[in-house]
């Protein structure tokens, strides 16, 4: 199999994870298009692309190993790294900081006491800023994990944020 090769090893490690990137690679080898579907299971089973299997997927996808990277690196919804148990992601495109966006970005980093990309040292909580969420009438907004919040304030998002953390550490 393509991820056993010696020279792609995951550092991830587990035999578990290269099984799911071998399934999935079976799954897509000849689906038109394929790539992103591909891209997006990995992500969301995984939570991550891990970087050493980019050319395992472009081998199986026909495609250079620079063009996986290009289409990886070019969707802020792939990481080649491992996140947060969850994601904020702080909109800060020009609708949201029009209302109060950066007051939002700067309670949460105060928040969580982390910047943009990086993850609090607990391992809870990635802190993402993003471009747009597709919610620009109700700015500003920010997303924890697949749900939305619209016409935040500091406020209101420091409260989020404080129940996030809650659920976090009764889980």
């Amino acid at each position: 199999a393509i991820l056993n090769k010696p020279d792609r090893q995951l550092s991830e490690g587990s035999l578990e994870t290269e099984r799911l990137l071998a399934q999935l690679l079976c799954q897509y080898q000849n689906t038109p298009g394929g790539l992103l579907p591909l891209l997006q299971d990995i992500q969301e089973d995984l939570g991550f692309i891990p970087p050493e299997s980019i050319p395992g997927i472009a081998e199986v996808m026909n495609l250079s190993a620079a063009e996986v990277h290009g289409v990886v690196s070019f969707y802020h919804d792939f990481s080649t790294r491992p996140g947060g148990r969850h994601c904020l992601q702080v909109c800060v495109a020009e609708s949201c900081q029009a209302v109060g966006g950066r007051e939002l970005a700067r309670v949460a980093r105060e928040t969580l006491g982390v910047e943009f990309d990086e993850v609090t040292a607990d391992g809870a909580v990635e802190l993402k800023k993003v471009h747009c969420l597709g919610n620009c009438a109700c700015s500003p907004s920010v997303r924890i994990d697949n749900e939305t919040y619209a016409r935040l304030d500091a406020a209101q998002l420091q409260v989020l944020i404080a129940d996030l953390l809650t659920r976090e550490n009764t889980a």
